[in-house]
């Protein structure tokens, strides 16, 4: 009889869960990205997949930031070091420890962005807007603060896709 009570009491407890969980949905809008140090936002409606690293066949006479290309699931794509087109670095990274975010197919651009580190995914409700923020470049929309402190830089990889200098190289 006790046996019985606790498994009715254990699915009780595990209903409430649940109900808690469904009426807690947060929604991830970014993808939380690390370059050379520098927190970056990356809408997730703007990116793809994640890979780890893969062979890239390297492009003679290109911009240094444009590591070369690769075969992401049997598409060619260009592969970009966005710490070094950011200005965040000088020379090559080392392409085995970081990932690659692939653009989103809608916005007709294939290519892969190498990021340092994967940070995870982020909501609006963690980050708040940033005062003060300088210049930026047009596809650097907004700056968030997490509440740790630490700023993080949004990147809108649509406008990026459009921007000419990335688009004469990558396309």
């Amino acid at each position: 009889m006790s046996n019985k009570q606790a498994l009715r009491d254990f699915q009780a407890r595990l209903a409430q869960r649940l109900q808690a969980v469904r009426e807690q949905t947060q929604t991830a809008r970014w993808l939380a990205v690390d370059c050379a140090g520098l927190g970056l936002l990356l809408p997730l409606q703007h990116a793809a997949e994640i890979f780890a690293p893969v062979p890239v066949t390297t492009v003679p006479y290109t911009q240094p930031w444009m590591i070369g290309v690769a075969n992401l699931r049997g598409g060619l794509h260009t592969i970009v070091d966005l710490a070094q087109f950011l200005g965040l670095r000088e020379g090559r990274a080392d392409t085995q420890g970081g990932r690659l975010v692939a653009f989103n197919p809608e916005l007709n651009i294939n290519c892969a962005l190498l990021v340092d580190k994967l940070l995870g995914l982020r909501g609006e409700e963690q980050l708040a807007p940033a005062q003060g923020a300088g210049t930026r470049p047009h596809f650097a929309s907004d700056q968030r603060v997490d509440d740790k402190g630490r700023v993080w830089q949004v990147l809108d990889l649509d406008a990026l896709a459009r921007f000419q200098p990335f688009l004469d190289i990558v396309v």
